[in-house]
């Protein structure tokens, strides 16, 4: 007895040590979903969803940081505890420091191994880590990643002690807007719609075990013309002798469709007659097992899911180029997703906080979301999936830009990037593709943003439409226009407009809106605060909103096929959210704004 209370008093000491080296930092607002963080409770969700396995251990949490010169190697010292996975800068890090181009932030943490693993490989994963990182265990390197939006993995098997624990140690520089690699609305000093910067880990670190020979990575390609399933499985080693992938197809438990192959061939999995394909209107999913043998023995298995659907584009009985789900056509509407959080920066505070914003997306009567100039974790996708929500991913922004010219086709000359700025936006776009390639929400890919950083269009427009045909390719939401790709993308605010057209691609109003609401209470700062057009309450935020809506209806009888509206949350000093930026206040009359959403959403039925 006296052994237990001594058992459950050191834990609870344990407990409260824990908690007192943690506090959320600043006096800006905050979201409800942040008064449940705590040292323990952080990001708990497998990050993984499209390719899970059932063993990991979460390494979220408190670890030990330093901001020091780039010169400086690793420290003896560290400043104090920072809470993993939210970013320095931010408030639910504990830290709220900026590092800045001449500084390196590093992290240090212990761990230990379950001794349930024992004769397993260990992989030490990172959902993202921004920009450039170095990862030591045990004073051992064992990898590096460049890029601040995709996840890597590191197998650090020959590094570990098998017994007791083992130090990891992260190293991480990000120049922001003094370096040249993507970074979208990051900058040193945020103002207007540049936010503040975000550096290191913001996206969960895990490991978990798996046998030398696994599965590595998984790309599915659904066809619906053919009722096929192409399934790529990678196995971790070169050499596919003697191993076999098996994929197995799952409606509600039951295996509908199933498929082998080996010698590191493509399996081609064919689907039901009366397969359910995936919409807004019914997001149809399938559950995926799959399996890795080596020498007749199972190795690895991991879930997945995929969907049947097909994005396209036909033109229509008027001449007019309308873009495609399905082989139907089907106007996307959807709001401009910043993506940003006042108590996380690029981290939300949880995953229920992350999908909140999917979920008051689709009840607004939007069918579609333009994921801006930044890219989400994982779950985040997932949930677009699994409610039925478009996505058009941005390319993150950065490095210089040419003369933007946003009502003519371009005539000027483009920058040149430098060979390291070229390489590394080629590197990280196609890291970006590859990660999200599964998901089915994905509809739209977009390499640039008003001519930011924008250079050699049509050839990245050219590759990215090669590397991904199921896909449509928007080359420059805003401009430069070139003539290339799906679409041609105009931007205007307040209200929509129609300056120019393409007869031969789907025309889309990229961007419009903005309509400004400051609410007190609500605010980043107080004194300060900034939209397109500003209003003075709900209705006359809606009313506008509506007004523009009927101009939109118009100009879709027009040619206009999509269209994005600025935009989901205020951001910082932005008010032009739908909603404030702590998330407390809807700032429209949901039930009009859906009506007149559902309205321009269905206006291309037949």
């Amino acid at each position: 007895m006296r052994l237990k209370l001594a058992i459950g008093l050191i834990l609870a000491l344990s407990a409260g040590y824990s908690s007192a080296q943690y506090a959320p930092v600043g006096d800006k607002i905050k979201t409800k979903w942040a008064e449940q963080i705590t040292p323990d409770n952080v990001w708990d969700l497998y990050p993984r969803p499209l390719m899970q396995r059932s063993e990991w251990k979460n390494l979220n949490g408190l670890w030990d940081y330093a901001i020091v010169d780039t010169k400086q190697n690793m420290p003896d010292k560290y400043d104090g505890k920072i809470l993993v996975p939210f970013p320095v800068e931010s408030s639910l890090s504990g830290v709220g420091k900026t590092v800045g181009n001449e500084k390196n932030l590093w992290y240090k943490r212990t761990f230990s191994i379950p001794s349930t693993w024992k004769g397993k490989d260990i992989m030490l994963n990172f959902g993202a880590v921004d920009w450039k990182c170095d990862v030591w265990v045990n004073d051992i390197k064992v990898g590096s990643h460049t890029g601040g939006y995709t996840p890597f993995s590191l197998n650090i098997t020959d590094a570990l002690n098998r017994k007791g624990d083992n130090t990891l140690a992260v190293r991480v520089y990000d120049p922001t807007n003094r370096g040249y690699q993507p970074r979208g609305k990051q900058v040193e000093r945020p103002g207007g719609i540049w936010y503040t910067p975000v550096t290191g880990i913001w996206q969960t670190v895990w490991l978990e075990p798996v046998n030398p020979m696994h599965i590595k990575t998984i790309k599915t390609v659904p066809d619906i013309d053919k009722n096929i399933i192409t399934v790529n499985v990678v196995p971790s080693e070169i050499s596919t002798d003697n191993v076999m992938a098996k994929v197995e197809v799952k409606e509600n438990g039951t295996i509908v469709a199933e498929g082998k192959s080996i010698n590191g061939q493509p399996i081609e999995v064919g689907m039901p007659s009366d397969v359910k394909l995936w919409s807004p209107d019914s997001p149809s999913l399938y559950d995926m097992t799959v399996s890795l043998y080596h020498n007749g023995k199972l190795v690895d298995t991991a879930d997945s899911y995929t969907a049947m659907r097909k994005f396209s584009t036909k033109r229509d009985e008027n001449g007019f180029v309308r873009m495609q789900l399905n082989d139907k056509d089907l106007f996307q509407f959807g709001p401009l997703d910043q993506g940003w959080w006042p108590d996380g920066l690029y981290t939300a505070p949880s995953p229920e906080a992350l999908v909140y914003d999917i979920d008051k997306t689709k009840e607004l009567g939007y069918n579609m979301i333009r994921k801006h100039v930044k890219v989400k974790p994982a779950v985040w996708y997932t949930h677009c999936d699994k409610i039925g929500m478009i996505v058009w991913q941005d390319m993150p922004s950065g490095d210089k830009s040419p003369k933007w010219l946003n009502h003519e086709y371009f005539n000027g000359t483009e920058i040149v990037r430098s060979k390291e700025s070229e390489e590394n936006f080629r590197r990280e776009w196609k890291e970006i593709i590859d990660y999200l390639h599964n998901n089915p929400c994905i509809g739209t890919w977009v390499p640039f943003n008003e001519a930011w950083g924008q250079f050699k269009t049509e050839e990245i427009t050219d590759w990215t439409k090669e590397y991904d045909p199921t896909r449509l390719v928007n080359p420059a939401s805003g401009g430069n226009f070139y003539k290339c790709g799906d679409i041609l993308d105009l931007h205007n605010y307040p209200a929509p407009d129609m300056y120019l057209s393409d007869p031969d691609r789907a025309n889309v109003m990229g961007e419009y809106g903005g309509i400004g609401l400051a609410l007190e209470g609500h605010l980043w700062m107080p004194d300060r605060n900034w939209g397109y057009v500003q209003f003075k309450n709900e209705d006359e935020v809606t009313e506008e909103y509506i007004r523009y809506a009927k101009i939109l209806m118009d100009l879709i009888s027009k040619g206009f096929t999509a269209a994005v509206y600025t935009q989901t949350t205020d951001v910082e000093v932005e008010v032009n959210g739908l909603m404030t930026y702590d998330r407390k206040k809807v700032k429209v009359n949901v039930d009009k704004i859906r009506e007149a959403n559902q309205a321009i959403v269905h206006s291309l039925d037949k």
